[in-house]
């Protein structure tokens, strides 16, 4: 049995139109397969008005374990360099290139923390 969440993710739709449209709580692969085969039209829809911009779900991953979880990207989120858990202090990670700045962004994900690497060089 999948989580609506999980049917969500493999439709490739947000959590909150899975529960608009009757995606159950709970539901097997085979109905998963068959939404995926014959889909409704809303589900038709969504996918047509795709822009390929954001996507809906991301797949982010430790750098140093592994640790892998599916969220929704935040619009404030920047692209990531790399990705931490909580099980790591950041001195785990490759070290910063030379003229780097790093920063950090805080509770991306459930466990996760975001790194980016900046150019140190203040604007003229």
């Amino acid at each position: 049995m999948l989580t609506r969440r999980d049917a969500a993710i493999a439709l490739d739709i947000p959590l909150e139109m899975a529960k608009r449209h009757g995606i159950p709580s709970r539901l097997s692969e085979s109905d998963l397969q068959a939404l995926i085969a014959d889909p409704p039209a809303w589900l038709a829809q969504s996918k047509a008005n795709r822009t390929g911009k954001r996507p809906v779900w991301l797949h982010l991953t430790c750098t140093v374990c592994g640790f892998t979880e599916t969220v929704r990207p935040k619009k404030w989120w920047p692209d990531f360099d790399f990705l931490y858990c909580a099980s790591h202090p950041a001195r785990e990670l490759p070290p910063t290139g030379p003229g780097l700045v790093r920063c950090e962004y805080e509770e991306v994900g459930t466990r996760l923390t975001g790194v980016v690497d900046e150019s140190g060089d203040a604007p003229a």
